[in-house]
């Protein structure tokens, strides 16, 4: 499941990004998510978290695992996508952020794959998510225009959270006019 109850959250699925193109073992998934181009710079993850979500991706059906042995060291699993975890991969990739607070971490990270499969996708997400977050400033826009003088703290809340998301839409607008050379290395 993707969405709802008992959904997986976002950092596991984006876990699905790293396996998209072949089978990979753990550790190197892990290495490349740490490298300084990859998506540790924005969502860190213990080890002992990833191995955990890699474990519970494969027990619903969207990683499958053989084991490889190697020699004098120990066997090491080796991941693939299954092609429901490729649906629920790309199902993700392709939607914009629900809520403001996942912006950061989750938003990133879809960038992040989105880059992976291909320019037209890039721009679909940016687009798609600009338009979520213009309902999010229309949002706290009528909550500012409907705080009454007796609730001062209220109004700075709701014009704190349009400030951000005027941010947001400033820096996918920005995202938006990048040239396809840039949007394919973002």
């Amino acid at each position: 499941m993707v969405n709802g109850e008992g959904a997986f959250p976002s950092l596991a699925l984006a876990l699905l990004g790293l396996v998209r193109d072949g089978a990979r073992h753990g550790y190197a998934m892990y290495r490349e998510w740490n490298e300084p181009n990859g998506l540790g710079a924005v969502w860190r993850i213990k080890q002992s978290r990833w191995y955990a979500l890699l474990a519970r991706l494969e027990a619903s059906g969207y990683l499958t695992s053989t084991v490889q042995p190697q020699g004098g060291r120990p066997p090491r699993k080796v991941f693939r996508l299954t092609p429901a975890g490729r649906d629920a991969y790309l199902q993700w990739v392709r939607s914009p952020v629900e809520h403001g607070r996942q912006f950061r971490l989750e938003f990133l990270a879809k960038l992040h794959f989105a880059r992976q499969e291909g320019p037209g996708v890039v721009a679909d997400l940016i687009d798609r998510q600009r338009a979520v977050c213009r309902g999010w400033l229309e949002e706290q826009q009528a909550h500012m225009a409907e705080a009454s003088p007796e609730q001062p703290f209220l109004y700075l809340v709701h014009r704190y959270r349009a400030g951000q998301v005027a941010a947001m839409l400033d820096w996918l607008d920005a995202c938006a006019g990048m040239p396809d050379r840039y949007a394919a290395s973002v």
